[in-house]
Formats: C-alpha cells, sequence, structure tokens
C-alpha cells in the first residue's frame, strides 16, 4: 500500500526514511484554520486537516500521515519567527528555561470505500542553557550560503538537531524526534496497530 506524506519538511521524510517507510511527499494545500487554542488541539486540528485533504484527492489504497509542530512557552504557542527581532525576543524568551514542542499526526488509511482515521499529540519538554546577548546575536548571524537564516522557518526559532541544539538544548524530557516534527517511533507502532506494515 502506498504511503503518501502529506507535509513538505525534509525532516519528517528523513524520519520516515529512517523508519524504512519509502513515501511520496504531497504537501497539503488547505487554509489551515483553528478552532482551539490549547497546543495540543491545534497541532491535532491541523495535523488532521492536512492529512484529510490529501487523502480527499489521492486515488485508490493509500495511507496518508499528516502532522503539525508547535513549540509553546507557558502555554502560549510561538510560531516561525516573521523576523530576526521576532527570533531574538523568543530566543530571550526561552533561554534558561523549559518549554513544551508539541507534534500533532493524523493517519488516514483509505481501502475501497473504507477510511479509517486515526490522531493523535505527542509532547516533549525542552530546557535550554541560558544564553549571552552575544551567543543569542551569534546564533541569529547564522545562515546557510544562499539561503534563508537557519531560525527563519523553525517553530520557536531552533531546530534541535542544529549547531543550536548542540550548544544550547540543555535536557529533553520526551521523544527528541519529536522535536524534529515527528514522534517517529509512535508514528511506527500506530502504523502497525492499522495493520499498513508489512
Amino acid at each position: 500500500m502506498k504511503v503518501i506524506l502529506a507535509s513538505g519538511s525534509p525532516r519528517r521524510r528523513e524520519l520516515m526514511e529512517m523508519l524504512g517507510i519509502r513515501c511520496k511527499v504531497q504537501a497539503s494545500g488547505a487554509e489551515e484554520v483553528v478552532t482551539s487554542a490549547e497546543p495540543e488541539k491545534v497541532v491535532e486540528e491541523l495535523s488532521r486537516l492536512k492529512c484529510l485533504d490529501v487523502a480527499e484527492i489521492t486515488e485508490g489504497d493509500a495511507v496518508v500521515i499528516g502532522a503539525d509542530t508547535v513549540v509553546a512557552f507557558e502555554g502560549e504557542i510561538l510560531g516561525k519567527p516573521k523576523g530576526i527581532e521576532h527570533a531574538r525576543s523568543m530566543m530571550q524568551q526561552l533561554q534558561g528555561r523549559v518549554h513544551q514542542v508539541y507534534t500533532g499526526v493524523t493517519i488516514a488509511v483509505t481501502e475501497g470505500d473504507a477510511k479509517r482515521v486515526v490522531s493523535f499529540c505527542d509532547r516533549t519538554d525542552v530546557e535550554f542553557y541560558a544564553m549571552t546577548e552575544e551567543e543569542i546575536n551569534g546564533y541569529l548571524a547564522l545562515e546557510k550560503e544562499g539561503e534563508a537564516p537557519v531560525w527563519s522557518d523553525k517553530a520557536g526559532g531552533y531546530g534541535i538537531q542544529t549547531v543550536f541544539g548542540t550548544k544550547f538544548v540543555k535536557g529533553i524530557q520526551g521523544d527528541y524526534y519529536n522535536v524534529m516534527g515527528l514522534p517517529a517511533s509512535r508514528v511506527y507502532h500506530e502504523l502497525k496497530n492499522l495493520g499498513v506494515l508489512e
């Protein structure tokens, strides 16, 4: 049965490959509309929206996986930075403290006319070391050659798998891969429970 990842995230695709699951990538074009302000519910809603949007246009039997990740601090969702000053304020807020990363996942299995849908949310607590202004400025200045700054496309303004994570993540409680955007082992076991893995 074909597996479709309803996400354009290269990290999610990489994690699916690490699980040994070959998948086609088809990012959802659905407008992101949420009815909740609670991080857990927001990511579940958005993962479901993306998953079902792609499942709707997929022909034949398939497994479609949608995911959405947010960073939250004291219950408030921190999205992707809108610019360097927004990124700076996030770093100042998070340094020396614990925040949460939530990833919602929805899996839709379509076989003939039947459709089974499972949604869940995974949470990881992440603690940063305290950072000096110089360290924050140094991180914000990091840029890939010819590409956008490393902080610009990441929820909360950082990637745990980057130089930043190596230097400033003091510890985590929960799934490391969840912070990268997909609770990989949970996805694997959910797929196993759905009977779609060989």
